[in-house]
């Protein structure tokens, strides 16, 4: 017998707080129904009845217990709740998603309500939205990549399968076109090519943005291997909590169920992380740096180590979580923790993006640390590694000779260092630049690579054998 507790002891922005509540656990789901004005002539805490007219529903989530001194946020705000006349009833369950294979191809809101028109599927079986993080005894070690189609990431940063690889941005830039064009092009190939799906998460996004998002997907004919969760800008804070753990629920039934490979990209992070401080602070919490809660690596943790790959478990779960990083500073609390918990980062570069290049993906501190696991001989070519080794050494020397062209003019430079000016150039113009349409092959990337590659002296490649020099290099022995 489930029982009401009528009236409110405080009312905090979202957050509702009732006292002399037991049996109740957290993350436990609540309804709240406002009933209608307390009667003029009845003793304090009266109310009518529950069915009255003019009562309203609402749903909240159990987030602290204090002894018999229970916290709820409501999911839709507090407005209009009374202290008197709230009728609170707990459902002994937190919030559950109902899931089937037919998630497929179909938008979701924050809370995992169908928001497309099509009303709820069939669930074959609900699950707790929460879940918790891969056991590492359960964890298979990641062997194989998925293609994005664009060179910057498939050549020098790849994205492995069960990889938490995060994208950092800022304000303004093409990070969210960016994002569609992964969802648009991402694949895999083998045996697995059909396998494939993905999870896409929006938080606290403007409503031109999702229907930029949807409108993309279904144009490309993508949307019917994605499921969207979108919460927008408008929609209550509380669901920015709830979006992010709903995504990963479905990507975990979909992946270890049904054996998909499944790639979940979460964004805005940033505005996760903001409904996060905002409600620690509600709560009145000791604030750690810059003002979010001390156990905010904890919390974003809980979601990126629900990615991974499982011993016996056909499929997979990879996540690429895009962030904004506040005024592009990386040592912000949110890109600083992401790249503790994450395998590499893919850095968004704003000098980049003002001259014009797209995707403006900044290779040098972007990197994949199981990169090297995935790529090479029977996993996409031999020459990869390499290749993308050398690529990177030739970038970096790049800036150098820019730092010093700069100071001392082109003209005065040494003939090598102009070499590699003109390779930085092509580098950019060839290999970094490419069209929100355009898809290339493993092999489209790398070919372009030796092709950038062969305007330097052979000598100077250095970090490539004599057998893939001899079979890719195209340029002049000396210059």
């Amino acid at each position: 017998m489930r029982m009401e507790y009528i009236g409110l002891t405080e009312i905090n922005g979202p957050l509702i707080v009732l006292e002399g509540v037991s049996g109740v656990s957290y993350e436990e789901m609540a309804e709240i129904t406002l009933s209608g004005s307390p009667s003029a002539s009845g003793a304090s805490g009266a109310s009518s009845a529950p069915g009255a007219s003019g009562n309203r529903s609402r749903t909240g989530r159990v987030i602290l217990i204090d002894g018999d001194r229970v916290v709820v946020q409501v999911f839709e705000g507090t407005k209009g709740l009374s202290l008197q006349n709230t009728h609170t009833r707990f459902t002994g369950r937190p919030l559950m998603l109902p899931l089937s294979p037919d998630i497929l191809g179909r938008v979701f809101g924050g809370g995992g309500r169908p928001i497309d028109g099509l009303g709820p599927h069939i669930a074959v079986e609900t699950r707790d939205i929460n879940g918790s993080a891969i056991n590492p005894v359960s964890r298979q070690y990641p062997r194989a990549c998925i293609q994005t189609g664009l060179s910057a990431i498939d050549g020098m940063a790849t994205l492995i399968r069960g990889q938490k690889l995060p994208i950092f941005s800022g304000a303004g830039l093409s990070h969210n076109e960016l994002a569609a064009q992964i969802v648009r092009q991402a694949r895999v190939t083998g045996d697995d090519e059909g396998a494939f799906a993905i999870v896409f998460a929006a938080m606290g996004v403007k409503n031109d943005t999702a229907d930029f998002f949807i409108r993309s997907f279904e144009e490309s004919g993508a949307l019917q291997r994605v499921v969207m969760f979108m919460n927008l800008a408008s929609d209550p804070i509380i669901e920015r909590i709830l979006t992010p753990r709903c995504a990963l629920t479905a990507a975990e039934y979909l992946a270890f169920d049904h054996g998909y490979h499944v790639l979940v990209i979460l964004t805005d992070i940033a505005s996760y992380c903001e409904a996060l401080r905002e409600f620690s602070s509600s709560k009145g919490e000791i604030p750690s740096r810059k003002g979010y809660p001390s156990y905010l690596y904890s919390d974003l943790a809980s979601l990126y180590e629900r990615a991974g790959t499982l011993v016996g478990k056909p499929g997979s779960v990879t996540q690429m979580p895009i962030l904004t990083m506040p005024n592009d500073d990386i040592t912000h609390p949110i890109p600083d923790l992401t790249g503790y918990i994450t395998e590499g980062q893919i850095v968004l570069d704003r000098t980049l993006a003002g001259g014009g290049l797209y995707p403006p993906i900044a290779v040098l501190p972007s990197l994949s640390r199981l990169m090297k696991d995935g790529i090479g001989r029977g996993m996409t070519r031999d020459d990869h590694p390499t290749l993308s080794s050398q690529l990177f050494s030739s970038y970096a020397r790049v800036q150098e000779a820019r730092a010093l062209a700069s100071v001392i003019g082109e003209d005065e430079i040494s003939e090598t260092d102009k070499c590699y000016m003109t390779f930085g150039r092509l580098f950019e113009k060839d290999f970094l630049q490419q069209g929100m349409t355009e898809f290339r092959s493993i092999d489209q990337t790398l070919e372009i690579g030796w092709r950038t590659l062969s305007v330097l002296p052979r000598e100077e490649l250095d970090r490539v054998d004599a057998v893939l020099l001899a079979k890719h290099y195209k340029g002049r022995n000396t210059r």
